[in-house]
């Protein structure tokens, strides 16, 4: 599926935060692993170059400094993913500013809009890098609308690229049950999550189990993944609503926030 993972990096220990899970990841999969510096002003690039060699040598990276066009380092980004065929770009969603951004705005949407093609995000963790050494489940959460269906082919061909299981998980809002007991909306969110999880097993050949989770997505998720220790999460910007809002105010956002895991995500 991808034949290479390329890292931006900025200088900043926030921004190299994915370097040494996304190296553990190309090792595990026989993909190329590049970091990419992109570098503003001529005189700071031989500095930068340095550095970048630097960070590159203990995990076997190819190092790649190049000068910011005048588009931004937005551009450069998405002109070196698609450069090279088979390019997944995994970045952090903030770097030298240290400040927690609007995925809307940032360098992260920038090219997730402008490649057209899934990317992954991190949020880095004040205390240091993540702990998942490698990805043994990849959670996939639903809401039964097709905007955050459009997702599936690409995590399950990420599952099977990655040897990983998917999880099919949709959310039962406390609020959509409307009598104690087992209501027919845990039935029929279950039926929708089985039939999924059935179609992507059948279709793309990959293992596949489901959850009903209850409560409030944007809490009921992150929750779910950061207890299976081997996870990573595959959704889309937005689903049921249609509506392409800020992201600091979604499920996405929330879970990027939260789950302290990487995000594979997408536009719809």
């Amino acid at each position: 599926m991808y034949t290479r993972i390329l890292v931006p990096v900025d200088g900043s220990r926030f921004s190299e935060q994915l370097i040494a899970p996304a190296a553990q990841v190309a090792r595990a999969a026989g993909a190329e692993l590049t970091l990419l510096r992109v570098v503003a002003a001529a005189d700071d690039a031989a500095a930068a170059a340095s550095e970048l060699e630097a960070l590159a040598a203990p995990v076997a990276a190819k190092a790649l400094c190049l000068p910011a066009p005048a588009e931004g380092v937005a551009a450069a980004i998405g002109d070196e993913a698609r450069r090279v065929p088979g390019t997944l770009v995994a970045m952090c969603s903030h770097g030298r500013s240290g400040a927690m951004q609007a995925l809307f705005g940032s360098v992260a949407l920038q090219v997730l809009r402008s490649l057209g093609e899934p990317l992954v995000v991190f949020r880095p963790q004040a205390d240091g890098p993540p702990a998942l050494s490698r990805v043994g489940q990849i959670v996939l959460p639903l809401d039964g609308s097709e905007l955050s269906e459009t997702i599936v082919p690409q995590a399950a061909a990420l599952a099977k690229w990655l040897g990983a299981k998917v999880v099919v998980v949709s959310v039962l809002e406390q609020s959509a049950r409307p009598e104690p007991g087992v209501p027919a909306s845990d039935v029929q969110e279950a039926n929708y999550v089985r039939s999924k999880a059935r179609e992507i097993a059948e279709r793309w050949g990959v293992p596949v189990s489901w959850e009903v989770l209850h409560g409030d997505a944007k809490q009921a998720i992150p929750d779910y993944v950061r207890g299976l220790g081997d996870a990573m999460l595959a959704m889309t910007t937005h689903g049921r609503t249609g509506l392409r809002s800020v992201l600091a105010g979604s499920v996405t956002a929330q879970c990027l926030r939260d789950a302290q895991v990487p995000v594979f995500t997408r536009l719809p």
